[in-house]
């Protein structure tokens, strides 16, 4: 065999391992020791050790910026030790870049997709396999992917377009592409971060097959600790680059793996305060509008949210619920129905009116339609108050005082910063969501609309977004919470309103919602059949 990892001068002949060497359960298959990796001005990994066994899944945990990401990327060779050793199969290899990696048997599937989406399933899977540059049978090798993806409980179709697919089927091919390169060490990033609850659980019935197999899996998560109780065997803890704890999955429990993470104890259920509901703030009749493709997103929507009421919209994502938020924020046109905000029609109103108002929005998109990275955190928080006469007189912005609103905001909420003058694209996601969390409360909307406001957050910003719509509701505001999370739609929510395919399939009184029935309607089902 020729050897892909090419010797340098003075080194020794890297290791090579035998595709049809088998390893007994539990044998350790790759050790990383004493990793640090230092970048201007942080340490992101310090002496970090890891072990990963045959047959295992040892999950990687750890808020944003803990030091996963970087210690992965050295795995996979995207990026080189400053110290540490790092053994496969039992002997020592250095990598000098993900060719070198793969050539060893590791596999990584990113969390965000790495498939060109105009191409079939087939023509990504070998695109870049060392195969690929010679003359293939494309027959045989379709009937080798797919009997690759059946052996682990995959579905794809080989023939199908990129574009065409879930995010479940696109993650699928991402893992059948590494396994088919011959990856028997598999790195998860984020594996179930953008998958339905249904697609999730298949992932991993099929995680867990390719572990019984006898391959080592490797998943990292930011928040998604209800996974990692399900099917890792070890849990290995990191935080500010460091290990904080190796535990044996079954002797843990979700809040002692996010105390481990956080550095404190987390509150999974936040106690919603005792609001008397007032009157009417929003409501919605026959609302309908397009997507950006000119076809139905929303189909008749009709509900209302009263003062002091949070209104949760449960669905998988792409159902209407990104144009339902852009509908109520004035940022796109209905093709029918009406808005009416404390009994006012403001289904032409524009969206600086509608801020006026006092009605706060919170988009998906923190960083494309939430912030303007070049900006500054003063800046940003200005695109909330550039309009308001407390901030500008006579047209001139009193630069002094929005600095000072910055400065008390940071503070209040937790920003993790340099300091007001810092560009918002230097924040981390979730710092990020603070800032815009922080200067839409600032206004003290009585309408506010909070589209994924944890999407993609750690435990410790989750439930301080949390914490900050509770008390949004506590002093009165009507909430409209949109989330794909059904358990944090169950805990925060008032009433909740499944949607699918753009309408509203019924409103359900969240002390009484049971999880099966909300997922059954979020499918597809009207709540008058799931109580035949």
């Amino acid at each position: 065999m020729r050897n892909v990892l090419s010797a340098r001068k003075g080194e020794d002949m890297p290791f090579v391992p035998d595709p049809q060497q088998r390893f007994r359960p539990g044998e350790v298959i790759l050790e990383m020791r004493n990793i640090t990796k230092r970048f201007p001005g942080v340490v992101a990994n310090r002496r970090i050790t890891f072990d990963l066994r045959a047959g295992e899944i040892h999950a990687i945990l750890g808020e944003n910026g803990a030091g996963k990401t970087t210690l992965m990327s050295i795995l996979f060779g995207m990026l080189q030790p400053d110290e540490g050793e790092i053994y496969v199969y039992g002997k020592k290899v250095t990598f000098r870049s993900p060719l070198d990696a793969i050539n060893m048997g590791i596999g990584m599937v990113h969390q965000h997709r790495k498939l060109v989406s105009a191409h079939t399933v087939l023509e990504n899977i070998i695109l870049g396999h060392p195969r690929a540059g010679k003359v293939l049978n494309l027959k045989e090798v379709e009937e080798e992917v797919v009997a690759l993806a059946e052996k682990y409980g995959f579905r794809i179709d080989p023939r199908a377009r990129v574009w065409q697919l879930s995010e479940g089927e696109k993650q699928a091919v991402e893992i059948v592409k590494a396994l088919y390169r011959g990856a028997r060490i598999l790195i998860l990033d984020e594996p179930t971060s953008a998958l339905t609850p249904q697609e999730t659980e298949h992932l991993l019935e099929s995680i867990v097959t390719m572990a019984r197999s006898g391959l080592g899996v490797v998943p990292f998560i930011t928040h998604k600790l209800p996974m990692v109780l399900a099917v890792s065997d070890r849990v290995t803890v990191l935080r500010r680059g460091e290990v904080v704890a190796r535990l044996e999955t079954k002797d843990v429990t979700e809040q002692l793996l996010a105390e481990k993470m956080v550095g404190r104890p987390v509150l999974f259920d936040l106690k919603k305060p005792d609001v008397p509901l007032g009157r009417p703030v929003l409501r919605v009749e026959n609302v309908s509008t397009l997507n950006d493709k000119g076809l139905p997103a929303l189909k008749g929507a009709s509900f209302e949210i009263r003062e002091g009421e949070i209104l949760g919209i449960a669905g998988v994502s792409g159902n209407g619920q990104r144009e339902l938020a852009e509908v109520l924020a004035g940022l796109r046109k209905l093709t029918g129905g009406r808005i009416y905000f404390d009994g006012r029609d403001i289904t032409q109103a524009s969206v600086l009116d509608r801020w006026k108002m006092g009605i706060g929005y919170i988009p998906a998109e923190r960083k494309d339609v939430g912030s303007i990275g070049e900006f500054t955190l003063v800046e940003n928080v200005l695109m909330n108050f550039y309009f308001d006469p407390s901030m500008v007189q006579h047209g001139i912005i009193d630069y002094a005082k929005a600095l000072r609103l910055t400065k008390e905001l940071i503070i209040e909420f937790g920003v993790s910063t340099p300091g007001p003058e810092a560009k918002a694209k230097t924040l981390s996601g979730g710092n990020l969501q603070k800032i815009i969390l922080a200067r839409v409360m600032a206004r003290r909307p009585r309408l506010l609309i909070a589209a994924l406001p944890t999407q993609g957050l750690d435990i410790g910003a989750m439930e301080f977004v949390r914490k900050k719509i509770l008390e949004a509701k506590a002093h009165g505001a009507a909430i409209l919470l949109i989330s794909e999370d059904l358990d944090e739609v169950m805990s925060l929510s008032d009433r909740i309103a499944p949607i699918y395919e753009g309408e509203i399939m019924g409103i359900i009184p969240a002390d009484e919602a049971k999880k099966e029935v909300i997922g059954a309607m979020m499918a597809g089902s009207r709540v008058e059949e799931t109580q035949q």
